[in-house]
């Protein structure tokens, strides 16, 4: 059953202060965050999770199907009621083949089809604001081809959206180059657990006319680290 989220705090989402990775989120809320491993990701995002939870706010959280119940506990172990806030609708846990890999595939298209659909879902319960959570290890265990990736990070830039989104990345699985190029896709960084600007960002439209077609169709699994 959908429940209809009904705020019992009179301020408005939006003129909340963000706060992650140390700092205040300013208007850029496209987040690229490196971790080197699963300790250090929760250590820095259960904060700005809790916050969330804790301001009646909407989490969508898309996570690795092997590390499900890994994620639930971190949760639990943040103090959220993690049965409650889905009951009430507050929280989506999702898995890689509900969005980015429904199919069994990879279609950018299509995953910003579902986001928006999620978006719209949420607004109708009530919720002004979303904090998205994707773990993106699903582009490495299946094969994702490098420049469909980069083009979906890009072209998320040109969606108006005041949802903070942060895409987590486990620096050990992915190689250099590619975690070059994944910067160049984000105005905003969590590096070594601090969120900054990120003087690496391009423009989406100046990327993608950059970048131009990929010939070669690369996948990630060809430039993984050995």
């Amino acid at each position: 059953m959908e429940h209809t989220y009904h705020k019992t705090d009179d301020s408005r989402e939006a003129d909340r202060p963000i706060r992650i990775g140390g700092t205040i989120l300013g208007a850029q809320r496209h987040i690229c965050a490196f971790f080197k491993s699963h300790d250090d990701q929760y250590r820095v995002l259960l904060p700005f999770i809790k916050d969330g939870f804790k301001w009646g706010e909407k989490a969508v959280h898309i996570v690795d199907p092997t590390r499900r119940d890994e994620h639930l506990q971190q949760l639990r172990s943040a103090g959220i009621d993690v049965t409650a806030a889905q009951q009430k609708g507050q929280l989506d846990l999702l898995e890689w083949a509900d969005v980015h890999l429904q199919g069994g595939f990879f279609d950018q298209n299509r995953t910003r089809a579902i986001i928006q659909e999620i978006r719209g879902r949420a607004r109708k319960q009530g919720f002004e604001r979303i904090r998205f959570v994707t773990h993106m290890e699903w582009a490495i265990e299946h094969h994702a081809d490098i420049d469909c990736l980069l083009e979906y990070e890009a072209r998320a830039n040109l969606v108006p959206s005041d949802d903070p989104v942060v895409c987590v990345y486990q620096l050990p699985n992915f190689g250099g180059d590619v975690v070059v190029d994944i910067m160049r896709t984000h105005p905003m960084i969590i590096i070594g657990g601090i969120l900054q600007e990120n003087p690496f960002f391009v423009p989406p439209n100046e990327f993608l006319r950059e970048r131009g077609p990929d010939p070669a169709g690369s996948s990630l699994e060809d430039r993984r680290p050995a």
